[in-house]
């Protein structure tokens, strides 16, 4: 049996794996039980460490800050990738897709705080750079795939074991 985490999921978590379970999460209450509540930028995801073969994140990422102030200083983007690794399994998908840099759709909605770019993922995430544990990302992923769909940059990372 599969599990998938869709990231901003709103009322309708969307199944990008066509995993047999199928959660939200949303910084709203909805009704479903399949549906939890946090807030990305400060929030732990609710899920037990290795709970997930899949977490996907459609047009959400951009929404978190990359860094909040209160009640201290947090490196949110950070957070959010390490928390995503811890509730992935072993080899687990994390998936996101979202508006990048060059493109204007990136930067002119005014809740986009988080500009992502073709570098973001292999310099900061991967298994090679791990540049992003200069500020305390803890996991490591592969780079699966990246590519283009119009302003979008789609992102396919595999969860790998952090070196030691």
């Amino acid at each position: 049996m599969t599990r998938s985490l869709d990231l901003g999921s709103g009322p309708h978590p969307k199944n990008h794996f066509s995993a047999d379970e199928l959660f939200g999460l949303d910084i709203e209450d909805h009704p479903a039980p399949n549906i939890r509540k946090a807030d990305l930028a400060v929030d732990a995801l609710p899920f037990e460490d290795g709970y997930f073969d899949y977490v996907t994140a459609f047009d959400v990422i951009e929404h978190v800050p990359r860094i909040v102030y209160t009640p201290r200083r947090r490196n949110s983007f950070i957070a959010l990738m390490d928390e995503i690794h811890r509730v992935l399994k072993p080899d687990g998908l994390f998936y996101s897709q979202t508006p990048a840099y060059p493109h204007a759709e990136a930067f002119q909605d005014p809740t986009h705080v988080n500009i992502i770019t073709e570098n973001t993922f292999p310099f900061y995430f991967d298994d090679k750079y791990r540049w992003a544990a200069n500020y305390g990302f803890r996991g490591a992923f592969r780079i699966e795939s990246q590519e283009w769909r119009g302003f979008h940059l789609l992102t396919t990372l595999r969860k790998v074991p952090a070196p030691a």
